[in-house]
Formats: structure tokens, sequence, C-alpha cells
């Protein structure tokens, strides 16, 4: 589903992120030498839930750095995975939908791991064994579970997963991204667009307001008098001056926020009226994106590894359970200190725990776990900007030890390059966890 074979070099020549610079930088942390499996032995097995940016990429480092040692599943429902990470371009039509999606094909055909499109329905910590809806069960000696997010129920009163499709989320990418792209589309001039933005923490806390920056794209060109409203329950947000600054000179007029002063934390909604109430005032909208508070995916809390805020601790030098050191938990369900839930994040977290097990079930040496993000975001036309981070595993936590942002007041060619840079990246992590 995604544009196939690009000449990654050539691409990373232009945008400054080279899929050799991406790899090598990735792969130095956690490349060891496997051992091989025990003649006449059965291989040690590793069961990964979840095929997102965390999944995806611990199967696929697990099987090909342990060279075969390792009988490696990944279970999955769905047979393309559409990334949350540029999906907001696709609504903003700096992307196709095709563009987003990517098939497991790869990871069966190239790594010999098993990829199971079936739901892991629990998980037996005893018994070491992960049921599935179809009536199955799988057999691990290591549990990596990656299920990403669900959200939290009755977090935005009147809304639930019934009113999914008349007030849509889209911050699961599918389906419902298209849906929102369609409905900001249908809009009839001088309508409103609504966000209901969520709480911390939250998946990729700049994706809401670069998903504001894309729906004001669109409305500009093609129903300028619309107006865009953000009701938000926090004080501040990821790149809050450089989002600010981007809608002042891109969209002046367009964009208003309620923060908690204003209401922005009392807000309840009636898809059936199509109304936003913010405070007790009662509004009348024509889109309304819920994204709701959020917690880690359901399975995380079947296995019995969260904690009271709905989050599964671990242990930073592994991403071991601080529950069950035989279960791994990557990206955005877990808790794990100072990075972001993002898809980088994800995957690299995905690489330390990749070789955690391999160390855990070959006897592999094992490096000092080190971790890195960024997280682009475009505001309009070739106007990109970014913030990082590098982090270090202590004993407490993700610590993070360096980070950058973009700076107001960036030439429009250090603009152009960030972007431009976004995509290197993004063509470099999908090859990484799919190829």
């Amino acid at each position: 589903m995604r544009q196939e074979e690009r000449d990654m070099n050539q691409q990373g020549d232009r945008s400054g992120l080279s899929r050799r610079r991406f790899l090598g930088s990735a792969v130095a942390a956690s490349t060891v030498l496997s051992a091989p499996a025990v003649l006449g032995k059965a291989r040690p097995r590793a069961v990964v839930v979840g095929g997102g940016a965390g999944g995806a990429t611990a199967a696929r480092y697990i099987a090909s750095d342990s060279k075969g040692a390792v009988d490696v599943t990944l279970v999955e429902p769905t047979r393309n995975y559409y990334s949350c990470f540029f999906s907001n371009l696709y609504i903003g039509g700096f992307r196709d939908f095709a563009s987003i999606g990517h098939s497991y094909g790869a990871l069966a055909a190239r790594h010999g791991i098993n990829v199971v499109h079936d739901w892991a329905v629990s998980v037996d910590r005893d018994h070491r064994s992960v049921g599935l809806a179809g009536g199955g069960s799988l057999s691990y000696d290591r549990l990596v579970l990656s299920p990403g997010i669900d959200f939290r129920p009755e977090s935005v009163p009147g809304w639930d997963l019934t009113q999914q499709n008349r007030m849509p989320h889209a911050y699961k990418a599918g389906s419902q991204t298209q849906l929102l792209r369609a409905q900001i589309e249908a809009m009839p001039q001088g309508g409103v667009y609504c966000m209901v933005a969520p709480p911390n923490p939250f998946r990729c806390p700049p994706g809401p307001y670069e998903r504001i920056s894309m729906v004001a794209h669109v409305l500009k060109g093609a129903n300028p008098t619309a107006k865009i409203l953000i009701v938000d329950p926090k004080e501040k947000f990821s790149k809050q001056g450089l989002f600010e600054d981007g809608w002042q000179r891109h969209y002046p007029g367009m964009i208003e926020r309620i923060g908690p002063e204003f209401g922005g934390d009392r807000v309840e909604v009636r898809p059936d009226s199509m109304e936003v109430v913010v405070d007790g005032e009662a509004m009348k909208v024509d889109v309304c994106n819920v994204i709701p508070a959020q917690q880690a995916g359901g399975i995380a809390a079947l296995a019995g590894i969260t904690n009271e805020g709905g989050w599964a601790p671990v242990v930073p030098h592994t991403m071991q359970s601080r529950a069950d050191e035989n279960i791994h938990v990557l990206g955005d369900a877990s808790q794990q200190g100072d990075m972001p839930k993002s898809g980088f994040s994800a995957n690299s977290q995905a690489k330390v725990c990749a070789m955690a097990v391999r160390g855990a079930l070959t006897g592999s040496k094992v490096f000092p776990a080190r971790f890195s993000n960024t997280c682009w975001s475009l505001i309009g036309t070739h106007d990109g900007v970014k913030v990082g981070a590098s982090y270090e595993a202590t004993d407490e936590k993700i610590a993070k030890t360096d980070g950058f942002i973009s700076k107001t007041g960036e030439s429009a060619e250090l603009r152009k390059a960030t972007y431009e840079e976004s995509l290197g990246w993004y063509d470099a992590i999908s090859e990484d966890m799919f190829g």
C-alpha cells in the first residue's frame, strides 16, 4: 500500500536524513552477535502483540538479529498498517492515503516471522500464553506488548465509540482518518470545525496542533471564511510558540483556542445536534473532532500490568514490565519517563527491547540502552518544524540527556529543509519497521 522501492539514498541526500544514517544510528546501540539455537532443542519463542512502530520493529529485530535462533510470532488484526504519524499530512492534502499504508508481507517473507492476523484477547502469565479471538493460543518465553492506545471511557461527556462516525477521533489511523478528511471537505462555506483536544499524557503531543494546521490549510483554499475552534483542557501544548506563530502567518483570524481558564477543561458534546458545550454554553459546529483522554491498549490491562493511570510501567534498561519480567511493553502503552508517545520513540524502544529479548533467550550480549526521538510537524506548505532529544536509561526512568527545537523566525529555506528531512525520515522508518 505504500509507495514502493524509493531510492532511499537519493531521498536522504535531499532531506538530510538518509536511510543509511537512520538505520546505522539506530542499529549501533543494539546490534549483537546471537548465539545459535542449540541443536535438537526447540527454539525459544517470542510473541509480539501489535504491529505498529514498536511491535513491527521489535519483531523484525528479534528475528533478523537472532539469525533464526528465536521463533518470532507477530499478532496484529489488520492486514495493512496505516501510520498515525503523517496521517495529518493526508488530511492536509500533502500525501495520498496509500502512502501511509504498509503491509506485513516482507516481515514474513524476508525475516521468517509468523504473522498472525487476529486479536489478542487474553494473557495467561502463569502458563505464558496469549489467547486469540479466533480460539487459538500462542505460547511464549518472552512476550512483547505494543498495543498502542485506547480511549478512557467517559472522558468527554456525551462521546463514546458509538459516536466515532459522527464525531470522529481519527487518532487511530485508517478509516477514521479518511472520514475526518471527507467531513472537512464537505463543510458548508463559513462553517465551524471544532477539535476537542486531549489531556496529558497522550499519543504524539504535537499531533492535534499539526492537525489544526492541516485543516486550516485545506479550509484556506476551499472554504476561507470557515472557522476553527480548539477546546483544550491543557494550559500549554507542545511547540505552542511555533504553532501559534505559524497560524498567525498562514491563517490569520481563522483559529481560536479555548484553554482551561475559559472552560476548555469543562466540555461535553451532543453528537445528535452537533453541539459542543463549553462551561455550560452550547455552540453549533459542522465538524467535531473529539480526541479523548487515553490509556494503554486493552491487552495491557487484560495482562494485569497497568497502573491506576491506565499505563504500563516498565524497566527503562530493557522495557520489561515492572509487573512481569517475561513481558516487555513498548511505545504509547508504556509508562517509561521522559520520552513522548511517538512513532519514533516506539521504534527506538523496540530496538532496546529486541536486544534484551535476544539476550535473555540466546545469551547474546546486551549493551547499555540508548534512545532517541524527533517529532516533525508541518504548519503550512514547506513550513516544517521539529523537536527532539536523546535519552538514556536510569533505574527510575528513561531520562532526557539533551534536546533541540525549531525556533520562530527561521528562514523559509530552513523550514523547507526541515520538512524535506521529515520525508526522508518517514521513508527510512517505514523500511526499518516493515522491510
